[in-house]
């Protein structure tokens, strides 16, 4: 009788054990990997700012995981913006900026002379990085605007990929028959190969 009793006292034991092991498996997946903190400056600094489709304060410190996050800022007035970025073992600073695209946007930056100015500064900045990486990737630029014989060379926002700030096209305007095979010996005198470069011929009639 006693060992007939004890058997479903046995069962419940490692049916309670399981379990146990499965709930401190699940805290230890969700609580485990190494986390870092993102610290956010946000501009307007009350628009809504999402970290992986959670909502997060606009401005201050949260702790992520490594991986990779996607950022989204929003606000009536102003245009949104996505950011997706990995983080690692190392704190991450970032600064959510948005532009205003309507006339609520325009007259809140009017009552915000302080962040207006700030935003014009980090747009300087933003252009200045953007400029110095496509002159690392793009050495012609060094010598545009350029005019040879019968031809000028310039440089526009890149018509293959259009939607990427880093990518532009060459543009070369030609007034004479000869003046394609000048533009391209122009070029591999300075190393580059044409073929690597997206170039837009314009012939002047």
């Amino acid at each position: 009788m006693l060992e007939e009793n004890r058997r479903p006292f046995m069962i419940g034991v490692v049916a309670l054990a399981v379990v146990l092991i499965v709930i401190g498996g699940v805290v230890l997946f969700r609580g485990g990997g190494s986390k870092t903190t993102l610290s956010v400056t946000s501009i307007p600094n009350d628009l809504t700012l999402t970290l992986d489709g959670h909502q997060i304060p606009a401005n201050g410190e949260v702790k992520i995981k490594e991986g990779q996050h996607t950022l989204v800022g929003s606000r009536r007035g102003f245009q949104s913006y996505t950011e997706t970025f990995t983080s690692g073992s190392d704190p991450l600073t970032y600064k959510m900026y948005l532009y205003a695209n309507s006339a609520e946007g325009r007259e809140w930056t009017k009552n915000n002379p302080e962040q207006e100015r700030e935003l014009e500064a980090e747009a300087g900045r933003k252009y200045d990085q953007i400029q110095q990486r496509l002159k690392e990737k793009y050495p012609i630029l060094g010598q545009l605007p350029y005019i040879g014989p019968g031809f000028q060379a310039t440089y526009t926002q890149s018509k293959s990929d259009p939607k990427n700030p880093e990518a532009i096209s060459i543009v070369i305007e030609t007034w004479t028959p000869e003046a394609k095979t000048k533009a391209l010996q122009w070029i591999k005198g300075y190393g580059w190969d044409p073929n690597t470069l997206d170039i837009i011929w314009k012939a002047d009639k």
